[in-house]
């Protein structure tokens, strides 16, 4: 089998829940202390073996297309003023073996469309998709719950979806999965009956959501094709999932790591505290300063 090395980062959404901010800021590049939001998505994808990139965006959020190209005139003054340091930092942003592709989605009509705009780049090779509005935290482990979707995709040829338990009251805020008797181990994978996007919490399945992150065959082009729009009247790559289920097996796989949905303002605040807390350089005085703001509660 083909090695799987792309990846899909729809990032044309509007960001609604991030205003007044992401009215002229794009929600992707709001800094987690240091670094883009978007930019630990990307970090994850070639941390799991991703080598091409491909950005749905949109023509109202060109900063994000210009945050990952090269800004010679800013790599020329840090050099001769010998600001190495901060010089590699951006040259870093993206690996000379990594290319980062973009392409538009002229109208939001949803994420299976949004998927879909990517076909012509993907061709007919198996990707992943990574919701930039969530970061997967797994530090401190020897592998990303990413890695382990394409490792187990590549031994077996069975898609797979992440997804992690959330209380029953907030299953109504996501895609959820129906599995048979037996729920995956955290890091493992077991074959899924159903998905559903967005049910009542009286009618969901399980509690298991989905976290953002799928590896799916090209097949699942021609279903999206195909696919009428569902709920919030748009295109939900989750109906092209159930289809793709009726010709092939499909597997929920079981995070290891943590969540932080950095679409919403709350999530983002968590994020920012715990990456600002084991940051190399930040983390020591931002503990310090933790401390001492709770000290004066």
């Amino acid at each position: 089998m083909e090695k799987l090395s792309k990846a899909v980062l729809p990032v044309a959404g509007l960001g609604t829940r991030f205003l007044p901010a992401s009215k002229s800021i794009p929600k992707e590049m709001v800094t987690v202390v240091d670094k883009p939001a978007i930019q630990y998505v990307v970090d994850e994808a070639i941390a799991a073996g991703i080598r091409e990139i491909v950005l749905v965006n949109h023509a109202s959020k060109p900063a994000i297309e210009n945050y990952f190209d090269v800004n010679y005139e800013l790599e020329s003054t840090l050099e001769k003023k010998g600001k190495t340091a901060l010089l590699q930092a951006l040259r870093d942003i993206v690996p000379d073996d990594v290319r980062v592709i973009s392409v538009r989605q002229g109208r939001p009509l949803g994420l299976g469309h949004a998927v879909m705009c990517a076909r012509e780049v993907i061709g007919d090779q198996p990707f992943a998709v990574m919701l930039p509005d969530v970061l997967v935290d797994n530090y401190g482990q020897d592998e990303t719950d990413l890695a382990r979707m394409i490792t187990r995709y590549q031994e077996t040829g069975v898609s797979q979806i992440m997804v992690e338990a959330v209380p029953q009251d907030r299953v109504d805020q996501y895609g959820v999965v129906a599995l048979g008797d037996e729920f995956p181990e955290a890091g493992h994978s077991k074959p899924m009956v159903g998905i559903v996007e967005k049910p009542k919490p009286e009618e969901a399945p399980s509690n298991l959501s989905v976290v953002g992150r799928y590896v799916l065959p090209a097949r699942i082009f021609e279903l999206l094709k195909n696919t009428a729009p569902g709920a919030g009247n748009e295109i939900q790559l989750t109906d092209a999932i159930a289809e793709l289920m009726n010709e092939q097996s499909i597997e929920a796989y079981q995070m290891r790591g943590s969540t932080y949905d950095c679409g919403s303002k709350a999530g983002y605040l968590e994020a920012t505290l715990q990456y600002g807390i084991r940051h190399p350089e930040l983390g020591s005085g931002f503990r310090n300063a933790m401390r001492n703001l709770l000290s004066d509660q």
